[in-house]
């Protein structure tokens, strides 16, 4: 039950900072709530792809990295191979956490949906 609770909390606690975020877009005397509700959804957005994208990248690599080292507990001989495999594999999957980068970044700084959403 606690974790569930802390999974609400943390995720209100997102809605809230984000919406906080949106209203500095807000002019002083016309708020502009769509405005506001987009770059909102555009800063929650990007956190949850690069909180989702290195989650992951994390994950992979400790079951890579796992995998690595019992190979080599088990035949010593073949740590080189191995760890070459291994160094490859985890570049491959750091690039995962690189698009995620990339990806959030073009939601916050390159939206395509900017101008069809605020005009």
């Amino acid at each position: 039950m606690s974790r569930i609770m802390t999974f609400v909390f943390v995720a209100m606690m997102l809605m809230v900072s984000s919406l906080a975020f949106g209203a500095d877009a807000a002019q002083a005397v016309y708020t502009d709530w769509a405005k506001i509700i987009f770059v909102a959804a555009s800063i929650l957005a990007a956190g949850l792809c690069m909180g989702i994208g290195a989650t992951g990248a994390g994950s992979g690599m400790g079951q890579a990295l796992s995998g690595a080292t019992e190979a080599v507990g088990r035949n010593p001989d073949a740590q080189g191979k191995i760890m070459l495999t291994l160094m490859v594999g985890l570049a491959m999957i750091e690039s995962i956490a690189i698009y995620a980068l990339v990806i959030s970044l073009i939601i916050l700084y390159a939206n395509p949906f900017k101008a069809v959403i605020l005009g």
